[in-house]
């Protein structure tokens, strides 16, 4: 069982492009299956590889509502609705000085289609919407090494960064 660690905003690997995973490995499915652990001590609902220092493209994310955890390899957002929602995010890897992740709205596509490699090998697609689509798309972005902070106004982003800065 490899120890995991999670990366913490300001460390480079969290702004690296993944490279897609090309054959599935026990490695890749051990570390998924730490990665939902980690995700549920943190009372996370989703967790993506680059967050604990492996720069391939898969992630964890669960549904808050039914507690179904998805496990995605290669997930790739092949449409966006043109209506936005508005949502509060926070991320595991962006902490305040009280340890816990610092939220800000975001404004993202209200309605994601994302199409993702399951552990079994098959391709899979789901039409998410709400929460799901939020923490798809939230999650996804790590991989190409974006932070939810990275679409806040200037001006909301150094308010978080001064929060992030005083943690320890």
């Amino acid at each position: 069982m490899s120890n995991l660690q999670m990366k913490l905003c300001g460390d480079l690997v969290l702004r690296e492009k993944c490279s897609p995973i090309e054959s599935i490995t026990s490695d890749i499915l051990d570390s998924m299956d730490e990665m939902v652990k980690m995700m549920r001590a943190q009372n996370g609902v989703g967790l993506a590889a680059p967050q604990v220092g492996i720069t391939k493209r898969f992630l964890v994310m669960m549904n808050p509502d039914s507690g179904e955890v998805f496990k995605m390899i290669n997930p790739v957002i092949t449409s966006r609705s043109e209506e936005l929602a508005v949502i509060e995010e926070g991320c595991l890897s962006v902490l305040g000085p009280d340890d816990l992740p610092v939220y800000a709205n975001v404004t993202r596509p209200a309605v994601v289609t994302i199409e993702w490699i399951g552990v079994d090998g098959k391709k899979y697609a789901a039409e998410m919407s709400g929460i799901m689509a939020r923490i798809a798309q939230h999650e996804t972005d790590h991989l190409d090494g974006i932070l939810f902070i990275d679409y806040l106004p200037p001006a909301k982003r150094e308010m978080v960064m001064r929060k992030v800065r005083r943690h320890k």
